[in-house]
C-alpha cells in the first residue's frame, strides 16, 4: 500500500485530534477549518461557510462524471468513558444555553479523517482518472438539519450537481467489515415537542389544579401501546419519549408540562400513522383530565429514510469486493432503525433525483466482538459499545484503513479516464484485509489471519448474509424485495468474473494496485479496546506524530 500507508499515519493523528476536541452541530468551526486547510494543501479548490460550518472542496480533472463524496463533522453532548489516551474533556454551550460534555459517539471524526485522507489519495493519482471530485464536510448531521441547510445555501447550484453522491458510516460490525444493503438502508425520524397546559396550585390541594404531570404520564404509558397495538406486525416502528419535564419543587403542582417524543419508521405510511396517533392520544389525555386549554404538538426535526439507489449499491459493493475480498463485504438483510440526513442529497422529490450509496464500516475490536454475548450477529451487535454510548471506541487502525479504502475505492467505480469510464467495473484483485478475492480459502479452511474463530462471526454473520455465491439463486439468498433489481443490474457479466474468481481477466482506467495496496495483507491483529472497563490496549499508545492542537506542519500533504 504505497500512497496509502504513507498517508494513513497522517490520517490516523487527523482523526485523533478530532477526536479530542469534538464540537456541537453548528458549531464545527475548528473542525472545519482544519477540513479547509486539509483540502487546500491537497491543490482542491476550496469553499468555507456552506450551510454554516460546512466545506465544499472541488477537484476538476478533465471530463467526466462529478463524485460528491460526503462526511459529517459533528459530536453528541456525551461525557466520554472509553478511557482512551485521546477521549474528549471538552465541554461546550448548547443551543439551550447549558454547558454539556462532548464527544465523538457516533464516528463523525473517523467519517472525517476518511473524507480528507480519499480526497488526498485522489488528488495525489489524478493522472489516473477523470473527472470531478466534490467533497463535502457537513455540518449539523446529529440535529439533522445540515444537510438541508447547505442545499439550501446553493450547494449544487454553486459548485455543480453530483452524478453520484457516496457516504459511509462506522457500524457496530466487527472492525474493517463492509456492509451494503440495495434499497432502504436506514429509517425515517420526526421528533415532536409536546407542551400541555394545566392548572398549577399548591401540593395539599390537587382538587384545585389540572395537574399537567399525572397528564404528562397517562400520555407517556399510553403511547406505549400505539407500536404494540396500531401498527402491523409486519412493519418497523419505534416510538420514543425521550424528554419529559416539569415543575420546579416537591409542593407545588405546576401549570404546564414539556415531552419530547421521537418516531423511526421504514415508509411514510407507517410514519404519518405514529404521528397521527401522537396528536391523538395527547389531545384525548388532556381533554380527559380537564386541561384548561388544548395541548400544542410541534414537530420539530425530521428526515426522511435513506433509500440506496440499487444500480449504484451493485457498482460499489462489487468493487469493494473485488478489493477487500468475499470476507469482508457482505449484504446486509435488513435495514437500520437509526437515521441520517445522508438522503437529502439525493433530492427526494426531485423529478431528476440524484443516485447515491451509503454503507457502513464495521468499528468493534475483534476482541470485544469475539467476547461479547449473544449466539448470533445481531445478539452481538446489542451487546458491544456502539454509537451514542460515552464508550463507544472503534478500533481505529482497521476501522480507518477499510473507511479511507472503501471511500477511494468507491469513488474511483465512477471517476473516468482515457480509457473510458470505470463505472462498474471490479478493481484489481488486492485486499487491504485478507486473501484477494480470486483466491477464496476452502469451505474447510480456518478464517483468515486475525479473524477471530467465533462461530457466531465466521459463521452466522459472514457465511449466512454475503453476496451471493457463484451459481447460487439470487432471490433465494435474499430477504428483500429490492436486491433483485440491484443483483439483476448492468454489468452481469463483470459479477460473474468476481464471483467465479476471475477478476484478474478484467482491466480498469484507475490502477488501484499502483497507489492503494502493494502486496495483500491480513487485518490487524491482537487486542483493541472496545469498551468498559478501560483495559490496554493498542489504542492506549498514541498515533505516529504529534497530536496536540489543531493541525499544521504535522500533516504535510
Amino acid at each position: 500500500m504505497r500512497l496509502l500507508d504513507e498517508l494513513f499515519p497522517l490520517v490516523e493523528g487527523f482523526y485523533v485530534d478530532l477526536h479530542k476536541n469534538p464540537e456541537l452541530s453548528h458549531a464545527e468551526h475548528r473542525t472545519a477549518s482544519a477540513v479547509a486547510e486539509w483540502l487546500s494543501r491537497a491543490d482542491y479548490e476550496v469553499h468555507t461557510g456552506i450551510g454554516g460550518t460546512g466545506v465544499v472542496g472541488i477537484l476538476r480533472n478533465g471530463p467526466g462524471p462529478t463524485v460528491m463524496l460526503r462526511a459529517d463533522m459533528d459530536a453528541l453532548p456525551v461525557e466520554e468513558r472509553t478511557g482512551l489516551p485521546y477521549a474528549s474533556t471538552a465541554r461546550a454551550v448548547d443551543a439551550d444555553g447549558t454547558e454539556v460534555p462532548v464527544m465523538h459517539a457516533c464516528g463523525h471524526d473517523a467519517h472525517t479523517a476518511c473524507l480528507v485522507g480519499a480526497a488526498d489519495l485522489l488528488a495525489e493519482t489524478r493522472q489516473e482518472w477523470s473527472g470531478t471530485v466534490m467533497i463535502v464536510a457537513q455540518p449539523a448531521e446529529e440535529s439533522l438539519e445540515g444537510a438541508q441547510a447547505m442545499l439550501e445555501d446553493g450547494l449544487f447550484e454553486r459548485f455543480g450537481r453530483p452524478d453520484i453522491v457516496l457516504g459511509q458510516h462506522l457500524g457496530p460490525q466487527p472492525a474493517g467489515l463492509i456492509s451494503h444493503r440495495a434499497g432502504i438502508i436506514l429509517g425515517s425520524s420526526h421528533s415532536y415537542r409536546v407542551r400541555i397546559h394545566g392548572e398549577g396550585g399548591h401540593a395539599s390541594q390537587p382538587n384545585a389544579t389540572v395537574d399537567p404531570v399525572l397528564i404528562a404520564a397517562n400520555i407517556v404509558t399510553r403511547l406505549q401501546g400505539v407500536v404494540s397495538r396500531e401498527i402491523s406486525p409486519s412493519e418497523m416502528a419505534v416510538l420514543t419519549v425521550g424528554r419529559i419535564q416539569a415543575g420546579t419543587t416537591a409542593n407545588i403542582i405546576p401549570d404546564e408540562a414539556y415531552l419530547e417524543i421521537n418516531t423511526r419508521a421504514l415508509n411514510d405510511n407507517v410514519a404519518a400513522q405514529l404521528e397521527a396517533a401522537i396528536e391523538r392520544i395527547v389531545n384525548a389525555e388532556a381533554a380527559a383530565s380537564g386541561a384548561i386549554r388544548p395541548p400544542s404538538v410541534e414537530r420539530f426535526q425530521s428526515a426522511g429514510v435513506t433509500r440506496n439507489d440499487p444500480d449504484g449499491t451493485a457498482d460499489v459493493a462489487a468493487a469493494h469486493h473485488a478489493y477487500f475480498g468475499e470476507d469482508y463485504v457482505i449484504h446486509l438483510p435488513d435495514p437500520f432503525p437509526a437515521t441520517e440526513d445522508f438522503g437529502r442529497f439525493g433530492l427526494p422529490g426531485d423529478p431528476q433525483p440524484i443516485p447515491y450509496v451509503f454503507w457502513f464500516v464495521g468499528a468493534t475490536p475483534h476482541d470485544v466482538w469475539e467476547t461479547a454475548p449473544g449466539d448470533t450477529p445481531y445478539e452481538k451487535m446489542g451487546n458491544v459499545p456502539g454509537t451514542h454510548s460515552p464508550f463507544f471506541a472503534p478500533a481505529r487502525e482497521p476501522a480507518l484503513r477499510a473507511g479511507l479504502a472503501a471511500l477511494t475505492v468507491a469513488a474511483l467505480t465512477y471517476l473516468g479516464s482515457d480509457r473510458g469510464s470505470v463505472q462498474g467495473q471490479a478493481l484489481p484483485p488486492t485486499a487491504v484485509h485478507g486473501p484477494p478475492p480470486g483466491e477464496a480459502p476452502a469451505a474447510d479452511a480456518p478464517p483468515p489471519s486475525g479473524l477471530p474463530d467465533s462461530e457466531a462471526y465466521d459463521s452466522a454473520y459472514l457465511a449466512a448474509t454475503p453476496w451471493p455465491a457463484y451459481g447460487e439463486e439470487r432471490a433465494k439468498s435474499t430477504h428483500e424485495a429490492d436486491m433483485g433489481a440491484m443483483m439483476e443490474a448492468q454489468d452481469e457479466e463483470l459479477r460473474e468474473e468476481w464471483r467465479s474468481g476471475k477478476v484478474e481477466e478484467s482491466t480498469m482506467s484507475a490502477d488501484m494496485a499502483a497507489f492503494l495496496d502493494d502486496e495483500p495483507q491480513g487485518p490487524p491483529a491482537g487486542r483493541s479496546y472496545g469498551g468498559p472497563p478501560p483495559q490496554g490496549s493498542a489504542h492506549q499508545a498514541p498515533p505516529p506524530g504529534r497530536d496536540d492542537g489543531r493541525p499544521g506542519s504535522e500533516y504535510p500533504l
